[in-house]
């Protein structure tokens, strides 16, 4: 509350259990509140994740400030995503939301793992199981700006079930075409299931005001 008196420009606050984002109008604020923040900890014996904390342009304003400079505008990973500065259809500022690179490698080597390890079970019982991780990542993940992410997911969650169905000599000759049947009946269509923006990760501004 004091930050939002004190600072020369707008600042917004998203925060989840012990993470957290603060933005910036001012690059000077931002940094004394970086400054503070860490000087408040010591206190306590604590002290910030040094590859986890860190001062990034970014924002409505970042790329054109970074294309002047010949650079690109910063990304930067929270709550699973990576954000990055893009534009909408119409040219408009908007924020990208991809679903962070190693955490969806990291569920597909799990979901590939349980699907050998269930590949003599009934299929009833691996489309069931199925059926349930692909609703839970949709649920998280399945926002306006990860399309690419979610199909990809969905793609190799079936591809997996079919290379483990074909190997059980009972189904050697399934075909794609009957695996088609099998995904559509059990796995969840890869569409996105939350508006934008989404209010979980709302990144509002006054006036059009950059946020750093």
């Amino acid at each position: 509350h004091r930050w939002r008196q004190q600072a020369q420009g707008e600042v917004i606050v998203v925060r989840y259990a012990d993470d957290m984002v603060v933005g910036f109008q001012s690059e000077q604020d931002a940094r004394r509140f970086l400054a503070e923040l860490a000087q408040r900890l010591d206190r306590f014996g604590l002290q910030l994740h040094p590859e986890k904390t860190r001062t990034i342009e970014f924002g409505r304003f970042a790329a054109k400030n970074c294309r002047v400079r010949g650079l690109r505008p910063e990304t930067f990973n929270f709550l699973g995503f990576t954000h990055i500065c893009g534009t909408d259809k119409r040219g408009g500022f908007i924020i990208r939301r991809h679903t962070v690179r190693e955490r969806l490698c990291g569920k597909l080597r799990q979901v590939k793992e349980t699907i050998r390890r269930m590949m003599h079970l009934p299929i009833q019982d691996q489309g069931a199981y199925l059926k349930r991780v692909v609703n839970g990542f949709l649920n998280y993940f399945a926002v306006p700006t990860n399309s690419r992410a979610i199909n990809s997911f969905y793609r190799h969650v079936g591809w997996y079930w079919f290379r483990a169905l074909r190997r059980r000599s009972q189904i050697k000759r399934l075909t794609w075409k009957r695996m088609k049947r099998l995904t559509d009946l059990w796995l969840p269509p890869a569409r996105v299931r939350h508006p934008l923006p989404d209010v979980r990760f709302r990144v509002m501004t006054q006036g059009g005001s950059p946020v750093r």
